[in-house]
């Protein structure tokens, strides 16, 4: 389908009024349709049509954050939104979502109550609810939340989708209506988790230098025994000991861990004087306008305005302490697997206990951005999440691949790369991947339109557009800043381009001029250049 055939379904389903209440504003179809027909095809994003939670920037539209009486007009896009544009993607509009993101649920908006997908009697899952659900249907490709407390990870627990929350700082927050701003994060929600990582890796800032670019072959990832995961249905819990078994019978070594120091901190986020950051970003406005917000988030935000700067004091030094535990406790694990939340509430059952509910769904999140990680939310009969450590997000996607059973996303802040010959593992050229940091990804297989010739040292891969065959080779894994340096190396006729792979993937990869192999053996019956050096 077309970028535009994609936007005319898109605007047809909502013309239908199929979940109207997802949506704050939309932009005029002309508009979007011009930006489809403009698009270019090369892009990483090219087409994808995108949805932006309603406290983030859009130039042209709006920015409500939930509230009407707030709203404002910004000039420009957020750097998170111009990114994904400059990078090929098509804003549909912007959505629904609890006021001030105040709230775990997506029951607290002016605009309506926002349903579950498979359940329209229960909640969508806040604050980024509108996101999480348009992604669902399938009218978005994508769709930026926030999570503070959870609110990118909830949301797509309950709608059986990925939601991405990337380490604080890496994608940058100007441009958001703050939450807590010390602990807000810009999100992805996406139906796959390859999908949601490269909407993050175009989003992102560089890694440092010294991140993870993978995971681990073998990872370890802590996991809590049963009886310390309150609050969740015996269906639940076993649901959540089917992943663990998934993980485990994929290769990776599970160890028990405490959950008490992390649980903890979680209740640190509302229940101290951390709050007070939201009274700070938009308290000024609520005591001016009580009448306008949500009385529930009134009441929170409210409540933070006479909390003593002693408090805080106290509880960051708290927070320092908690986390020391919990690290120790995490040890030397790579990860940890937690459910994103303990239940799926009703909305009758938040309307009669807003706060209670709100709170206990917050259970498994509050404590990620406290401690400064990152993490996944991917379906897994239950919505699970793999948490891993700051700048670490490649470990947590790469170990969160083994759950939905995809091929592990290029790293944020990293390129993929494809060798067929002199840069295979224990191959002379070898170190020139690994020396700069490269992980091997693993073994690869090219679609059957590549045939391999022998030069004078080394391979050529050819595309061809008849009687082509599927050539063996290796997918590794490089920092960006390295790629600089390795083209230079580059020796001619081989070239950089786009590999495709037997699983309909494209990869960039080594490629060779046509031209250079005219007279030189042509290798492919092989199926490779190990095999090839092997038979003679």
């Amino acid at each position: 389908m077309t970028p535009s055939q994609r936007v005319h379904a898109a605007y047809a389903r909502l013309a239908q009024g199929e979940r109207p209440e997802a949506w704050i504003t939309l932009r005029p179809l002309p508009d979007v349709l011009a930006d489809a027909i403009a698009v270019d095809p090369t892009l990483p994003l090219a087409g994808q049509l995108l949805a932006v939670k309603d406290n983030i920037d859009v130039a042209g539209l709006p920015t409500t954050a939930g509230c009407p009486a707030y709203a404002y007009q910004p000039s420009r896009n957020a750097p998170a939104v111009q990114r994904l544009v400059d990078a090929g993607a098509i804003v549909l509009g912007k959505t629904n979502m609890d006021q001030f993101a105040t709230g775990l649920v997506g029951t607290r908006s002016p605009y309506g109550v926002v349903r579950a997908v498979a359940d329209p009697a229960r909640v969508a899952g806040g604050s980024s609810s509108g996101s999480a659900v348009v992604v669902a249907l399938g009218i978005a490709d994508l769709a930026l939340g926030t999570d503070t407390a959870g609110s990118g990870r909830i949301p797509a627990a309950f709608q059986g989708i990925v939601g991405l929350k990337p380490t604080r700082g890496l994608v940058p927050v100007e441009g958001v209506v703050p939450a807590c701003q010390s602990f807000d994060c810009v999100t992805v929600f996406a139906r796959t988790l390859g999908a949601a990582a490269a909407a993050m890796s175009v989003m992102s800032d560089p890694l440092p230098a010294d991140a993870p670019l993978a995971a681990p072959p073998s990872p370890v990832v802590a996991v809590p025994h049963r009886d310390e995961l309150t609050g969740m249905s015996p269906e639940w819990l076993d649901a959540f000991e089917a992943a663990t078994k998934t993980l485990s019978a994929a290769g990776v070594t599970l160890r028990p861990i405490r959950l008490s120091p992390f649980l903890a901190a979680a209740r640190l986020l509302y229940g101290g004087g951390f709050v007070a950051e939201r009274y700070a970003a938009v308290g000024a406005f609520i005591d001016e306008h009580p009448d306008e917000v949500d009385p529930t988030v009134r009441g929170i935000i409210t409540a933070a305005r006479d909390i003593p700067a002693h408090v805080l004091v106290a509880d960051t030094a708290r927070l320092s302490r908690l986390r020391a535990a919990a690290m120790a406790e995490w040890g030397d694990a790579d990860a940890l697997l937690l459910p994103t939340a303990p239940m799926h509430p009703a909305i009758a059952d938040v309307a009669a206990d807003p706060v209670g509910v709100n709170s206990a769904l917050g259970t498994y999140t509050n404590f990620c951005n406290l401690f400064d990680l990152c993490a996944v939310a991917v379906p897994a009969g239950i919505g699970v999440q793999v948490i891993a450590r700051g700048y670490a997000d490649a470990v947590a996607t790469g170990i969160a691949a083994l759950l939905v059973q995809e091929r592990p996303p290029a790293p944020v802040g990293g390129l993929r790369l494809a060798v067929f010959g002199a840069h295979l593992t224990g191959q002379p050229l070898n170190g020139q991947l690994t020396a700069p940091g490269g992980r091997l990804v693993g073994a690869i297989r090219t679609a059957p339109e590549y045939r391999l010739y022998a030069l004078a040292t080394r391979p050529a891969l050819v595309r061809v557009e008849h009687g082509g065959a599927a050539i063996e080779g290796e997918l590794w894994e490089l920092p960006a800043a390295a790629l600089g340096p390795f083209l230079d190396r580059l020796p001619a006729p081989l070239v950089l381009g786009k590999v495709r792979l037997d699983d309909g993937s494209a990869v960039t990869g080594f490629l060779c001029e046509s031209v250079a192999v005219l007279d030189a053996p042509d290798i492919s019956s092989h199926g490779g250049w190990r095999t090839y050096l092997e038979s003679s």
